[in-house]
């Protein structure tokens, strides 16, 4: 991802919005608090929960926004769209992860993004109870404001493997492609959230693979896990952007070198990984009648089974 100038003010005032987030969440943290759901038609997770932390968190980053730039476009999880045509968007996830938020577990982040011209040039991500804070802008990812690097394995057979819970891949092709993926790596773990990309971006994990996921929830990721020389895409190895969702339909890998990254998306976009038939692969995809094939496969047993005869 070629790097774009981002000026310092600006990079000072996303730390100003989170900053301000944070001081609304910690006053929800680990208390008693009032769980809406909202429903979130065509998703293969449709239900997804809502606290006023949530909506008071944004309301505050938007006000801020309207105020100090004006012209500048709002895309946000909770209040909804303005300006998005304009040069600049912030796209703001209050909270990325309320689950473990409600939960007490202190997983989640706030997800705070600048595009320009629809492509993301600066990340953040905010972990207001750890006091973590990484900033990805101008070629650089930054934790607490010191130089975080990814690193990564080599291979899939030795990675680790990161997404929030196998439950956000819909039956059929998502299911299928991230099953065979997972099959090839090392350990899949889940429940992290958006710190599972943080912690990628700092060299502690090596693949994060998600679907459903929403625009809020991946512009500021992308800026944190590429500066820090990682790899983020769609799978099929396309840029994500305010307009591809359409595209992507939220389906999101992140790597910690480009070796893993095309490992990864050989598998998921379907053009490696396909299931072992062994000895009957010859006949995948082929329409004979069905009296040709058993006798066919048959003899092709037999030959397979001598074949591995000691």
């Amino acid at each position: 991802m070629e790097a774009f100038d981002v000026s310092p003010s600006l990079v000072s005032f996303a730390e100003d919005l989170a900053n301000a987030a944070g001081t609304v969440i910690r006053g929800y943290w680990r208390v008693p608090i009032e769980v809406e759901s909202k429903d979130e038609p065509g998703r293969p997770v449709a239900e997804s929960p809502v606290t006023v932390a949530d909506r008071e968190a944004e309301a505050v980053m938007r006000k801020m926004i309207e105020s100090a730039y004006p012209s500048h476009g709002i895309y946000g999880e909770e209040f909804g769209n303005v300006r998005l045509d304009a040069e600049y968007v912030w796209v703001l996830d209050p909270i990325d992860g309320t689950k473990s938020f409600i939960t007490g577990k202190p997983l989640f982040g706030t997800l705070i993004a600048l595009l320009h011209r629809g492509k993301p040039v600066m990340g953040v991500i905010d972990q207001c109870v750890l006091k973590e804070r990484w900033v990805g802008a101008n070629g650089c990812t930054r934790l607490n404001g010191k130089a975080v690097r990814c690193k990564g394995v080599a291979g899939l057979k030795d990675a680790m493997l990161y997404a929030t819970t196998p439950h956000m891949f819909a039956p059929g092709l998502e299911e299928d492609r991230f099953g065979r993926l997972r099959d090839r790596v090392k350990r899949p773990l889940y429940g992290c959230d958006c710190y599972a990309y943080a912690l990628c971006a700092s060299g502690f994990v090596d693949l994060v693979v998600e679907a459903d996921l929403g625009v809020y929830d991946y512009c500021a990721l992308v800026p944190v896990v590429t500066f820090a020389g990682g790899m983020m895409t769609d799978w099929e190895g396309k840029d994500l952007t305010l307009q591809s969702h359409s595209v992507s339909k939220g389906r999101v890998v992140a790597a910690a070198n480009q070796e893993l990254w095309k490992a990864a998306v050989d598998v998921l976009s379907g053009r490696s990984g396909g299931p072992n038939l062994g000895p009957f692969a010859v006949f995948q995809g082929l329409s004979l009648p069905s009296f040709v094939l058993g006798a066919a496969a048959g003899a092709a047993l037999v030959s397979w089974l001598s074949s591995r005869r000691p």
